[in-house]
């Protein structure tokens, strides 16, 4: 005899799970650490984007003259968010003197970019910071949460490029990233990483090295997806435009070629929920603390 109840109930069950299965939960980037709340890409930051429950902390590398890899979005002390080793301001015209390339990393750590107030991010909990290495970050990271008993966050590392920097302010993109995957390799997390970039030529040295390697093509222009596409040899592992380029025949797209998007940088509330609607696969945030609460309201 059939039992009828325990039938109706494994329907309902599979049932739930088909719905649930069908709806994608984007993993949550934390930009620069968590650039909303912590100086960007600061130790701090990163501890504190830890503590909120990212997936991945999405993170700028640039090199020093010793041939360190250093947690940093502009090659040079950005005026904005650096002081001198004095603790003088940095004006515009001044910056790029400080060319971190030039810059052993010792030096390069000197400068405090940590306590200067951010007008467009009011709710940054400044204190004292100096630039840290890749590797002072991901030793950090896990430590912080081994002793608090949080998860692993993975690493969405971007490399900076743009070839009117290269000679100057970079090496050649194939120097350039056999010193970054070198570094990889050393602390062993080449399986807990993802490499983004905007200049082609590095993810083209980075598929030449790896094959294998999860690549994010970032892109923040209008062209469309297969003009972008195009740039490559290759087909990425995720397609990272800037949210507002992204739209239901872009993601539909996207699935088609089995590719992943993932966009930047998200903080509205407005504009985050449209990214859950849309069902993007990742959000990148400067407030990760914002999309974690508009998912757990869902």
């Amino acid at each position: 005899m059939i039992d009828t109840k325990a039938l109706t109930s494994f329907a309902l069950a599979l049932l739930f799970n088909s719905c649930m299965n069908s709806t994608t939960i984007p993993e949550i980037h934390g930009h620069r650490g968590c650039r909303g709340l912590r100086p960007e890409n600061t130790l701090e930051a990163f501890r504190k984007a830890v503590d909120l429950g990212c997936d991945w902390l999405e993170m700028d590398v640039v090199l020093t003259g010793d041939e360190q890899v250093l947690v940093s979005h502009e090659p040079w002390m950005d005026h904005r968010i650096c002081r001198t080793p004095v603790g003088d301001s940095i004006t515009p015209a001044q910056e790029r003197g400080f060319n971190i390339f030039r810059m052993t990393t010792e030096e390069a750590q000197r400068f405090d970019c940590g306590i200067t107030p951010q007008p467009d991010f009011p709710e940054q909990d400044l204190k004292p910071s100096s630039k840290p290495t890749l590797r002072e970050v991901v030793e950090a990271v896990d430590e912080h949460a081994l002793l608090t008993g949080s998860r692993l966050s993975s690493f969405n590392i971007e490399i900076k490029s743009e070839p009117a920097l290269y000679g100057t302010f970079q090496p050649e993109p194939s120097a350039y990233v056999k010193t970054v995957l070198t570094m990889l390799d050393s602390l062993g997390i080449a399986d807990r990483c993802i490499l983004q970039s905007f200049d082609p030529a590095i993810l083209e040295a980075l598929h030449a090295a790896d094959p294998s390697l999860p690549l994010a093509f970032l892109v923040e222009n209008s062209e469309g997806l297969e003009q972008d596409l195009a740039k490559l040899s290759f087909a990425p592992t995720i397609y990272s435009p800037a949210f507002e380029f992204a739209d239901a025949h872009l993601l539909a797209t996207l699935r088609k070629m089995e590719m992943q998007l993932v966009v930047w940088t998200v903080n509205e509330e407005a504009d985050i929920t449209r990214m859950l609607d849309l069902g993007v696969d990742g959000i990148i945030s400067d407030y990760p603390d914002r999309v974690i609460r508009l998912l757990e309201e869902r």
